[in-house]
């Protein structure tokens, strides 16, 4: 169960969707005066080398966040220069070699009374993750914990300022990862409504994948939430020869209402920035 490691996969297409919907849900959350809670239920490593072993092996941030890099920043949507900001943060000078994971985004955009709460089961990760954490002299603004973030959220839902974002983006290695999403969006809605939910999931031939977002709806209008589903596809599972992930999707709960907004001129962006096919596209709905 310890065989994913996302340093593979770091500053891929798929991050790039989910950080860029992840700093604009977070900077919207944070306009409010009350404290936020941010539940990262895989928090990874947090900080990557794109240009180390794993990354570069891989070659993924080359299709994904690399090629946003050579992009001009004014060619691009606000949502996408934000992206872009926060990660050349991580760097110095033009290139990019350190690519932030969602722990040190979601630190980086937090207030002094703002919290964040982060799981890691991967043992290696863990302590990466807790190393990398004590860089920032953070102190008590963040808590790794070692543990399954599945079940280790229920403890902090509702939150004491009764504000929460929970993300959850899970490697999916396992195929009981996609009921278990589902077991805990539906705990989470019942502990804490009024929650800022948000899944990424990879799109693969798999009926998981596929019935995933379509429940995630179905919970969401039988609980009268709003939400916004956003899905990226970057070329065909059936002609690539090389393999990996051809698309993701981000399904939120109770999402910023801005966020829809932000994302309709960045997502045909991405699919001219990061498409390796003719098959790449983009699909952007809401309801609620």
């Amino acid at each position: 169960m310890f065989s994913y490691r996302h340093a593979f996969h770091a500053g891929n297409h798929a991050d790039v969707l989910k950080h860029t919907v992840l700093i604009a849900t977070v900077q919207y959350l944070t306009q409010k005066e009350a404290a936020l809670m941010v539940l990262d239920t895989h928090g990874g490593a947090g900080l990557y080398r794109l240009d180390g072993d794993y990354a570069s092996k891989s070659g993924e941030a080359s299709e994904g966040v690399l090629r946003l890099a050579e992009a001009s920043p004014a060619e691009l949507a606000p949502v996408l220069q934000a992206y872009m900001e926060k990660v050349r943060s991580f760097n110095q000078g033009s290139s990019v070699r350190n690519y932030p994971g969602s722990p040190f985004i979601t630190q980086s955009l937090l207030r002094g009374h703002d919290r964040l709460k982060a799981f890691e089961l991967h043992p290696t990760d863990m302590r990466s993750l807790t190393g990398n954490l004590a860089q920032l002299e953070v102190g008590r603004q963040v808590a790794v914990l070692h543990e399954d973030g599945f079940e280790g959220v229920k403890k902090f839902l509702p939150p004491p300022s009764r504000r929460a974002l929970l993300l959850c983006d899970p490697s999916y290695e396992l195929k009981s990862d996609y009921g278990r999403v589902l077991d805990m969006v539906t705990d989470s809605l019942k502990r804490f409504p009024t929650g800022t939910y948000a899944i990424w999931y990879p799109i693969i031939p798999r009926p998981e994948a596929h019935d995933l977002p379509k429940r995630l709806k179905t919970m969401a209008t039988k609980a009268g939430k709003s939400w916004l589903h956003a899905t990226l596809t970057v070329k065909s599972n059936k002609t690539s020869e090389r393999g990996g992930l051809p698309a993701s999707g981000m399904f939120l709960i109770n999402p910023p209402y801005n966020l829809k907004d932000q994302l309709k001129p960045a997502m045909p962006q991405l699919v001219k920035l990061l498409g390796q096919d003719s098959n790449a596209a983009y699909t952007l709905e809401s309801g609620g």
